[in-house]
């Protein structure tokens, strides 16, 4: 039924305004506040086109997924809803990739990464619960998608990337959309580092997102989180891991307590190594 909903919809765009899927601006920034139509496909693809300029090729694509997402519960409140309708994955995965860019998959990116399925991006984003305004720490930016994803829930983002040439290909990217139209981006800081040791400079947080897996969690990042602050990590051995959600609260005696708990109840998701750097060379991980 939305097939043929957006194929309806889409034609009679063309029709109104050709030449539309080339646009190259957005012409409506995002005010912040707005929100895309969350319960109507043929709303959505007409918004998504007269708003932000984007191919109705992509918004029926992204459509398609988000009725998954939302089914499978990986996107249960409205904010998180709209930051996934609002969040322009094809522009975040390679070229050959296009076709794929809403599959539930894990997509190569190069540089023997890759950019995470659109269902544990979403999942791993509801957990921690961002607030507008909270400051949020991201450990691999890889394509730059998830840090996009976030961009629609606060103007506070920081992200490290230890690849270089990836960190200094998906800073061009946000650049470029900033250009474009997309300034809701320029809420995203990014630097090319050992996210291992976080970003000191800019926190404390009061959420981390880490998107490579590990066997422990990084005391450098506990520290940098916040008194009350929630973080996502995949822990367990190399392609074994399983996301955790790790709290940080003070108890009444006035002690630090950490608690952990599986967001997906003891399955096991693989994600790539977290690697670490040695001088300006990345070598080996930073599992024990």
């Amino acid at each position: 039924m939305y097939r043929r909903s957006f194929l309806a919809a889409s034609a009679s765009l063309v029709s109104l305004a050709p030449g539309f899927s080339a646009l190259a601006a957005v012409p409506k920034p995002w005010d912040g506040k707005s929100t895309p139509p969350l319960n109507n496909a043929e709303a959505f693809l007409k918004w998504g086109v007269e708003t932000r300029g984007e191919d109705p090729k992509y918004l029926r694509m992204r459509w398609a997924r988000f009725t998954a997402v939302v089914a499978n519960k990986d996107a249960t409140d409205d904010r998180n809803k709209r930051a996934f309708l609002m969040t322009p994955r094809e522009h975040f995965v390679l070229d050959r990739n296009l076709s794929r860019a809403y599959e539930h998959a894990f997509l190569d990116i190069g540089f023997g990464v890759t950019i995470s399925g659109p269902h544990i991006v979403s999942r791993m984003t509801q957990v921690i619960d961002v607030k507008e305004g909270d400051k949020v720490l991201e450990i691999g930016t890889g394509s730059g998608y998830q840090g996009a994803y976030l961009a629609y829930l606060t103007d506070k983002v920081w992200t490290v990337e230890i690849i270089k040439p990836l960190a200094e290909r998906t800073r061009a990217t946000y650049d470029k959309l900033i250009g474009e139209g997309y300034t809701e981006f320029k809420g995203v800081q990014s630097k090319n580092a050992d996210g291992y040791y976080g970003w000191e400079e800019a926190g404390p947080f009061d959420k981390i997102i880490v998107t490579c897996g590990i066997d422990h969690i990084p005391p450098p990042l506990l520290q940098q989180l916040k008194v009350g602050g929630v973080m996502v990590i995949p822990v367990g051995p190399p392609g074994a891991q399983r996301v955790l959600k790790v709290t940080k609260e003070k108890g009444p005696d006035g002690e630090i307590k950490v608690t952990r708990s599986d967001i997906y109840g003891g399955r096991i998701v693989p994600f790539v190594p977290f690697t670490k750097l040695e001088g300006d060379t990345i070598k080996g991980t930073h599992n024990k």
